[in-house]
């Protein structure tokens, strides 16, 4: 669809905040890929939902984005609509013990907002730089803990259009995934559980995850957070380390000296400088261990 259609289609419309031609690296976290014809940032889940269904009955490819901490954009950006639910759609409410969050909360604020209320069991979502949408979309976790632990129910947007809520059972979480993905769901927003906690712990906790992540991982440099899936039985960081991978250095891509387990962008990386070098990791890797590295990164949009 041309950019006049899509002019048409969306200017008069309440839909939060519209972009056209926005450089997705400006909303991404590696800081990399092109431009995607329109952008919408709903601040509520009516302009949320209105967005979703204008794009379907005018089959215009649209993609639901959060804090894009894990996202690989390509060079030539993206054609159609991305829908970032992030700010404006982050509201948490708390009852007691449970938790209602929109999708565009972040995982580090809602941790810390249950830490001020003495409720133990979110620790480990402390630092991880996504939304609860994408946490649940991915069953984000980390040191133990993963969002399927903590999980009551799930508001979704499926794909006609209905508001369904799932269990934590009907959710189908495992690792890396869950029946968000399965479907094509939309994440509306969910119900956490946690427990009263002694906040001395927790914070003691809090503190001891954001050192061990601040020391080990390289949150200094832009990167999709960990490039690769855990492979069965091996560490990916080790195998890549083991390769003689570290600080390899692929046009403005590198491993990471810090943890080999990142490609990170030191010099204003292409999409496709950090696809070369995953390209070398996997196949390094292979042959020196016979493992297959399957990326954790999502790769989407265009060549240039």
């Amino acid at each position: 669809m041309d950019r006049n259609k899509l002019v048409q289609l969306f200017e008069d419309i309440d839909l939060g905040e519209v972009l056209f031609d926005e450089p997705m690296k400006k909303h991404t976290s590696f800081k990399i890929g092109g431009p995607v014809d329109l952008m919408i940032i709903p601040g509520n889940e009516e302009q949320l939902v209105n967005g979703v269904k204008i794009c379907r009955e005018n089959n215009i490819n649209f993609y639901i984005m959060g804090n894009g901490s894990n996202l690989l954009v390509k060079d030539g950006g993206m054609r159609g609509v991305v829908i970032k639910i992030n700010e404006g759609f982050n509201n948490i409410r708390f009852d007691d013990t449970k938790i209602y969050c929109e999708a565009g909360a972040l995982l580090t604020a809602v941790s810390r907002r249950a830490y001020q209320h003495s409720l133990t069991g979110m620790e480990f979502a402390n630092g991880i730089p996504g939304t609860i949408g994408g946490g649940i979309t991915m069953n984000a976790g980390a040191y133990g803990g993963e969002m399927k632990d903590i999980i009551k129910k799930v508001r979704v947007m499926d794909k006609n259009n209905n508001i369904v809520e799932y269990s934590n059972k009907e959710m189908n979480f495992r690792y890396r995934g869950s029946r968000v993905v399965d479907e094509g769901l939309i994440v509306l927003g969910v119900e956490i559980k946690l427990e009263h906690g002694d906040v001395s712990e927790i914070k003691e906790t809090m503190r001891d995850l954001t050192h061990r992540r601040t020391s080990k991982q390289p949150l200094e440099l832009p990167s999709g957070g960990s490039t690769f899936k855990r492979p069965e039985g091996h560490f990916a960081g080790k195998l890549i380390e083991d390769s003689g991978l570290k600080g390899l250095i692929h046009g403005g891509a590198q491993v990471s000296e810090k943890h080999c387990g990142f490609v990170v962008n030191i010099d204003n990386a292409s999409c496709k400088d950090v696809l070369g070098l995953i390209s070398i990791i996997k196949s390094t890797v292979k042959d020196n261990f016979d493992v297959d590295l399957e990326p954790e990164i999502k790769l989407i949009g265009e060549d240039s």
